[in-house]
C-alpha cells in the first residue's frame, strides 16, 4: 500500500502502495486500473455491496531499489465497495476508489539516513476473479514520494511521468488479505552524494489485511 540513494531506491517500491497501500496497493484512476484487466476477463463480484473497508498493513512493507531498502511498520488506506449492481462486472473487474495510502514508521538501511513517504492524488484497486483472484492498483503520476534526510538527502519519485499499474493477490479469508510481491514500479532518483539517481525502478513487498468498516462481523468477499 521509502528510500534513497540507498533509502531512495527502497521509497521506489514502497511507491509501490502501497499503499501503498498500499499500497494496498495501494491505485491510480479507475478507468486505468480497469484498462490493466486481461482482454478477457471474466466476471466479478465484490461483496458486500455498498460497505466500506480499511486495509491495514500486517508486519512490515519493504521498498527496495539496487542495494537501499526502506521499511516502513504502519500503511493503511480505506474505501467502499460500489453499490448494486456496480460491485458485479460480467467480463471483467471491479473497480472501487481508494484513499491515498499512508506510510510512517519507516526506516531505511543507511545508517545515519532517515525517509517519509508522501501519497497524493487518485488511487482506486481493481478486483479481478480468477485463480488467483488479482488485485490491481495503479500509482498515479508523481503519487508516492520518498524523500530522505541525514547523510544523504534524496527524493524518489514513483511513477514519474504515467500512471503505474502493479498487481498483487487476494486472498479471500476472516479477513480478506491482498499481497504483494516486489511489484515492480518506474521511479525517478534526483539528488546530491549517495543518491541513486541511475535507479529507473523499485520493487514493493507488503501484505495487507482489509476489514469491513461497515459492519465488523461481515467480510470483504471477491468471487465470480
Amino acid at each position: 500500500m521509502a528510500t534513497l540513494s540507498t533509502p531512495t531506491r527502497k521509497a521506489l517500491s514502497l511507491g509501490t502502495g502501497l499503499a501503498a497501500a498500499g499500497a494496498l496497493v495501494f491505485a491510480g484512476a479507475t478507468a486505468t486500473a480497469a484498462q490493466a484487466a486481461p482482454a478477457l476477463a471474466g466476471s466479478t463480484t465484490v461483496t458486500p455491496a455498498g460497505h466500506g473497508f480499511k486495509a491495514s498493513l500486517s508486519g512490515k512493507a519493504t521498498l527496495k531499489a539496487g542495494s537501499v531498502t526502506v521499511t516502513c511498520s504502519v500503511s493503511t488506506s480505506s474505501g467502499t465497495v460500489p453499490a448494486a449492481p456496480g460491485n458485479h462486472n460480467a467480463a471483467g473487474p471491479v473497480v472501487s476508489a481508494i484513499t491515498p495510502p499512508t506510510f510512517t514508521s519507516c526506516t531505511t538501511s543507511m545508517p545515519g539516513v532517515s525517509a517519509t513517504v508522501t501519497t497524493s492524488g487518485s488511487w482506486a484497486v481493481s478486483m479481478q476473479h480468477g485463480s488467483p483472484v488479482v488485485a490491481s492498483f495503479t500509482v498515479p503520476v508523481g503519487g508516492l514520494v520518498v524523500k530522505t534526510s541525514g547523510l544523504a538527502s534524496c527524493t524518489v519519485t514513483a511513477a514519474p511521468t504515467a500512471p503505474a499499474p502493479t498487481s498483487g493477490t487476494w486472498s479471500n479469508g476472516a479477513p480478506s488479505s491482498l499481497a504483494f510481491g516486489n511489484a515492480q514500479v518506474p521511479v525517478k532518483v534526483v539528488g546530491g552524494f549517495g543518491c541513486p539517481t541511475s535507479a529507473t525502478t523499485s520493487s514493493f513487498s507488503a501484505t495487507y489485511l482489509v476489514t469491513d468498516t461497515t459492519d465488523p462481523a461481515q467480510q470483504i468477499t471477491v468471487t465470480g
